[in-house]
């Protein structure tokens, strides 16, 4: 391919890296943060988001890198969240008069990040994108530098995630000596032969799912989360729990899916084992959370464990059921979080179950967003979590695998005692005596919460119109590297 035609395919990252440097000088020079810049740092993620649609699909680089229906899926989703976080930062770190505009250009940075490893074609460029998303994460985490607990959180957040790069290094390390390639074309190509690299081969493959369990905060590689997530400012850990983790499970498909096709009996088990253990552990370690933020770090533990659940189910059904999972998942979750951070309780950050008490007597627009919210991390029909574990349950249960099918009872098992804290939260809400008076919500993340409220109620039937036969197609794309 010419200069110009692998130009054209990674467009979309080119946009959001000048973006991002223009945003930097001008930051730089300008000092203070105004709504122009917001607004021109949302216009560039939304703008990358509409070349990945619109451009051509292809493979560019050697086929390094993979514009492909799959990518385009991924990208939109995870560039819009992208611009949804950027308001909702700007907004809240100008209300503590914190304003940074580093914020909005490490935003961009870490959506570069996830949108390379959504179209990755080899082990270098999915590392490539995995630092350069992690890297601007760390900071995020750390982004309030006079508070202890950010300070804490980004180390945390920076000493495990170097862990979990060494693991997917060396793990990439070893496939690459056992298959002499990178690419995954070819590692699928050598797995299919086995041979007496095959055991190798294996080890390799085991280090690269500890290493991608790690970013995706699957157990037991999940010890790094709460306490990340209670650190965090409130915008940074609504952003964390949904564009990364899309773009986490996106590199478990893109791995799985097109470097070993051939050996979905090998890393079947261990996702399977891997999705059983997180929906537990965020199931039952849930239980005895009263701060809200660890609450849904556990909740996002157990989630991810639905997710896996669909990429072990393999085939175009079972990584469908992941990608709408996932969708549906982050529209919860930034939702949620949206509402956390617009709710003040004389002059302090409500965080707890018992901050939250008789808000539906002060906040009833709040507090009925934040029980959809709740309600659809539960799965209650109709919210939008039900449909999107409904998708989950039936891909595994029509795989005709008796684990799969046992791994689906108990996932709905652990989805059962998970549905406590969720209740509790909203028994607080709804039932409990106010403790205090709560200060006026801030009106753009009120205004995010109540979008994604309206569209976690039964509207997201009208949503799977379209987003069903687009998780369809890009399902589809998986395994042809």
């Amino acid at each position: 391919m010419t200069f110009f035609a692998n130009f054209s395919l990674v467009l979309p990252e080119i946009v959001l890296a000048v973006a991002a440097l223009v945003l930097l000088v001008a930051g730089a020079f300008r000092g203070k943060v105004g709504a122009i810049f917001t607004l021109a740092a949302v216009a560039a993620l939304v703008a990358a988001a509409a070349t990945a649609v619109l451009g051509p699909h292809g493979r560019a680089f050697g086929g390094v890198y993979a514009a492909d229906a799959a990518a385009t899926y991924a990208k939109v989703a995870i560039y819009l969240s992208s611009a949804v976080a950027v308001v909702l930062g700007d907004r809240w770190l100008a209300q503590r008069g914190d304003q940074k505009f580093e914020f909005a250009v490490l935003v961009i940075l870490a959506a570069v990040g996830m949108g390379v490893t959504a179209s990755a074609g080899d082990l270098i460029s999915l590392y490539v994108g995995v630092e350069l998303q992690s890297l601007a994460l760390y900071v995020l985490a750390a982004m309030r530098r006079d508070d202890a607990k950010s300070s804490e959180a980004g180390l945390k957040y920076f000493v495990l995630g170097a862990l979990s790069s060494g693991l997917l290094l060396y793990g990439s390390s070893l496939i690459y000596g056992f298959t002499g390639s990178t690419h995954f074309s070819q590692i699928a190509l050598a797995a299919a032969h086995g041979g007496s690299h095959g055991v190798g081969l294996l080890f390799g493959l085991v280090f690269l799912i500890c290493g991608l369990a790690f970013k995706v905060s699957a157990a037991p590689f999940h010890m790094w989360t709460p306490d990340v997530y209670e650190g965090a400012p409130t915008p940074v850990v609504g952003f964390f729990a949904a564009a990364p983790k899309l773009a986490a499970m996106m590199m478990f498909a893109r791995v799985l899916g097109d470097a070993f096709p051939g050996a979905v009996e090998q890393w079947r088990q261990i996702l399977v084992i891997a999705a059983l253990l997180s929906v537990f552990v965020g199931a039952f370690a849930g239980l005895a959370q009263t701060n809200l933020k660890r609450l849904w770090a556990y909740s996002s533990i157990a989630n991810v464990g639905y997710a896996l659940l669909g990429v072990a189910t393999g085939g175009e059904v079972g990584l469908q059921s992941m990608l709408l999972f996932m969708t549906l998942y982050m529209v919860d979750v930034t939702g949620f979080f949206a509402c956390l951070q617009a709710l003040n309780r004389d002059g302090k950050p409500m965080e707890t179950i018992e901050d939250m008490a008789g808000l539906i007597k002060e906040r009833p627009g709040v507090a009925i967003a934040m029980t959809a919210f709740s309600l659809s991390a539960l799965g209650l029909p109709p919210f939008s979590g039900f449909w999107s574990k409904y998708y989950v349950f039936k891909a595994a249960l029509g795989t005709g695998d008796v684990m799969m099918q046992w791994a689906a009872v108990l996932g709905l098992v652990g989805s059962v005692v998970a549905a406590f804290y969720y209740l509790r939260l909203i028994k607080s809400m709804w039932f409990d005596a106010p403790a205090g008076s709560v200060d006026a919500p801030s009106p753009s993340a009120r205004a995010v919460g109540y979008a994604a409220a309206i569209f976690s109620f039964p509207i997201v039937l009208v949503a799977l119109v379209w987003l069903d036969p687009a998780a369809k197609a890009a399902a589809a794309a998986f395994g042809h590297a």
